[in-house]
């Protein structure tokens, strides 16, 4: 097996940070289709609009590590990926059970950008960039906690759409 180059490190690191900074757009654009949406779920709106913030930080974090490098996110890949967010929320602003399409959505997403992460700081690691591990981790912290808070609260969810469903109330979102 052939030893990894440093700078063969430091560059698939420098990719994956553009990645995840665009991945953090696309959330943004997500996130905030979903609030401008929910009507009947105050719950979801109220945790939606904190990540919000969280995710604003996770986009500082990922922008001051690419700064410390002497790098830049990629313009392109945030346009892009802000555009795929918008076309996610607005594919399931259509549905029935919007508000549940987009809680299995959220789950996901969230869950990918842990994964992210993770893999960010193992190149960190790797790749002996150890000022970024920190700022990785409290993201990743924030990422987990909030894919948590989406599964613990999916069963609130669904029950909530059954009720005012059943009841002919706008339960979608």
């Amino acid at each position: 097996m052939a030893m990894e180059s440093a700078e063969s490190i430091r560059s698939i690191f420098v990719t994956g940070l553009r990645d995840a900074h665009a991945l953090e757009n696309q959330a943004l654009s997500i996130m905030n289709r979903q609030i401008e949406r929910l009507e009947n779920y105050p719950d979801m709106a109220a945790r939606l609009r904190s990540h919000v913030e969280e995710t604003n930080g996770q986009i500082s974090r990922l922008e001051q590590i690419l700064t410390s490098l002497d790098e830049s996110h990629s313009a392109i890949k945030d346009l892009g990926a802000s555009l795929m967010g918008n076309m996610a929320a607005l594919t399931h602003s259509v549905a029935g059970d919007e508000i549940l399409k987009n809680s299995f959505a959220n789950f996901a997403f969230e869950n990918f950008e842990v994964a992210s992460y993770r893999s960010l700081i193992n190149m960190a690691k790797r790749g002996g960039f150890d000022s970024a591990v920190p700022l990785l981790e409290a993201s990743l912290q924030e990422e987990k906690a909030m894919a948590a808070w989406v599964e613990q609260h999916l069963d609130a969810v669904t029950e909530r759409y059954l009720t005012l469903a059943s009841s002919g109330a706008q339960a979608s979102h």
